[in-house]
């Protein structure tokens, strides 16, 4: 039997996906052994997708376009990001606050986001905007990762922030109070992708994102349904009910999993405005990411 290969894998939250396909034994099939490793940002998680500490990341298709096409990037340096397949389009993804915060008291409070420019972050700008509060009438503190995020609005360390992936579940259980949803307001919308940026990694990229489609499926078909409560109760710290509630989501068509992988133009689409509403970047008089949905090389399926 050939030795399995290592895959150092980088994921913002722990992904249910990922730990139902290794009980089910669907990752080794695949000769694939993953090392999930939490990262604390967009830009940390492609530094070291960059210097080859990790080799595939589970990331927001807007860190794909900022480090592809955007030379305004945190890290200033532009990379060949390709999107391999999608994951899912939010998982509940919204604006959530302290118990009995309404838009007014948002106005001069401090709102947690990954880093200001991160996809994410965008999307709440755009949903604390159209209820009329404007970018610079909050004060806007980078706290990392969505687990960073609600450790820190639990903590009272800020008034609100972006929750999602079973983050937001945890917050909603302990009184917190959801402000406006990606959902309701910005479908279609693409949150989770599979990219790699090494071609050394292509091959081992796509034989992963090919074991979280088809888990994916499985998930959403029920076949795959129970092990994935048991899974996100182990992963994310959910009890029995939070953990049902939270694979009912993973089967939601409108911000659930991707059960084939596609990456939706109209979704992508949604991101990439979100990204040019709020960051243009305008280099030697062209707008750097007019035409980035037209690159052959944005996305790769096998």
């Amino acid at each position: 039997m050939a030795l399995a290969r290592a895959v150092e894998l980088g994921s913002f939250t722990p992904s249910v996906v990922l730990e139902v396909a290794r009980r089910t034994g669907a990752l080794a099939a695949a000769g694939l052994e993953v090392f999930e490793r939490g990262v604390t940002s967009s830009p940390a998680q492609f530094r070291s997708l960059i210097d080859d500490e990790l080799h595939v990341g589970l990331t927001n298709p807007d860190n794909v376009l900022a480090y592809r096409f955007d030379p305004g990037n945190p890290l200033g340096e532009l990379v060949d990001a390709r999107i391999l397949a999608g994951v899912d389009r939010g998982l509940g993804l919204g604006v959530w606050a302290r118990p009995g915060t309404g838009l007014d008291d948002l106005r001069g409070a401090r709102v947690g986001v990954d880093v200001p420019g991160s996809g994410f972050a965008l999307a709440l700008f755009t949903l604390l905007e159209r209820r009329g509060l404007a970018r610079d009438e909050y004060e806007v503190v980078k706290l990392g990762s969505t687990p960073q995020r609600l450790r820190a609005l639990l903590d009272g360390d800020c008034a609100a922030t972006m929750l999602g992936a079973g983050n937001e579940l945890t917050a909603e259980a302990a009184g917190y109070t959801l402000v406006a949803s990606v959902r309701d307001e910005l479908s279609p919308y693409l949150a989770t992708v599979v990219c790699v940026v090494r071609d050394e990694h292509l091959e081992v990229g796509h034989d992963l994102a090919d074991v979280l489609t088809a888990t994916s499926a499985g998930i959403v078909g029920g076949a795959l349904a129970d092990t994935a409560v048991k899974a996100a109760a182990a992963r994310l710290g959910l009890d029995d009910e939070l953990a049902q509630r939270y694979v009912d989501r993973l089967a939601d068509p409108l911000d659930g999993l991707v059960v084939d992988g596609a990456v939706d133009p109209a979704a992508l689409r949604t991101v990439l405005d979100l990204r040019r509403h709020w960051l243009p970047r305008v280099v030697d008089g062209r707008d750097v990411l007019a035409g980035a949905l037209d690159d052959p090389g944005l996305v790769v399926r096998r």
